[in-house]
């Protein structure tokens, strides 16, 4: 197989780069986009300076569109919206969403707390993938698939893995994006478990400061 040609940026040589691993991962495939990786992150210069495939904005705050709309702008690639399920709920939810969806969002993301009527209100109105995040394996799978869940988001720590297995005895067929951790073993543990994506936590803007200081206190 011939190797991909590739244009080396003369000032863009200092990205994120997430783990080489993730890329044998099958993806999913949303719109004709095949996604990997997803960078877990709301800071826009690091979005803008990563090789991930997708973005993934959740904060620990009430979702507000400006804040939706400002990520999306900034983007250079698909960017999946948080729009609440435990501090929003119900309508406003609902509503976040489709505007979500209006603004150019390829997917949208809810917390686990989230009602199962909610998540099917919002499968009526919206034309794009719902994500719910399941953060421990007492979480009701089923339910979830019934209410039109498209797409799950686990984040179990270090019972990612297990969770991932248990949605696969489920529904082999379900999407599945699973956190990774810090290290390859970790991030092939749940690929391995069939994790079809995986989302990675970058280093904060201080970390990433901390390392170009240091270079140039040596220098």
């Amino acid at each position: 197989m011939r190797k991909a040609p590739s244009y080396p940026s003369r000032l863009r040589k200092n990205i994120v780069k997430v783990p080489e691993v993730i890329d044998t991962c099958s993806g999913i495939n949303i719109f004709g986009q095949s996604l990997k990786s997803f960078l877990f992150s709301t800071d826009v210069a690091i979005i803008r300076n990563t090789n991930a495939d997708a973005i993934i904005a959740v904060y620990p705050f009430t979702p507000q569109p400006l804040i939706s709309h400002a990520l999306i702008l900034a983007a250079d690639k698909p960017i999946f919206c948080g729009v609440g399920g435990g501090i929003t709920t119900g309508e406003r939810c609902i509503e976040l969403a489709l505007d979500a969806e209006f603004q150019g969002a390829l997917g949208v993301i809810l917390n686990k707390p989230t009602q199962n009527d909610t998540i099917e209100k919002m499968k009526m109105k919206i034309d794009i993938p719902i994500i719910i995040t399941i953060v421990s394996g007492k979480d009701d799978i089923k339910e979830r698939l019934k209410a039109g869940i498209d797409i799950f988001n686990v984040s179990g720590a270090e019972k990612t893995a297990d969770i991932v297995k248990k949605i696969r005895d489920i529904d082999d067929n379900i999407p599945i994006i699973a956190t990774g951790g810090k290290t390859e073993v970790t991030i092939q543990q749940v690929i391995e478990a069939g994790a079809n994506a995986v989302s990675y936590t970058p280093p904060t803007t201080a970390e990433l400061f901390k390392e170009i200081m240091i270079r140039y206190r040596s220098e």
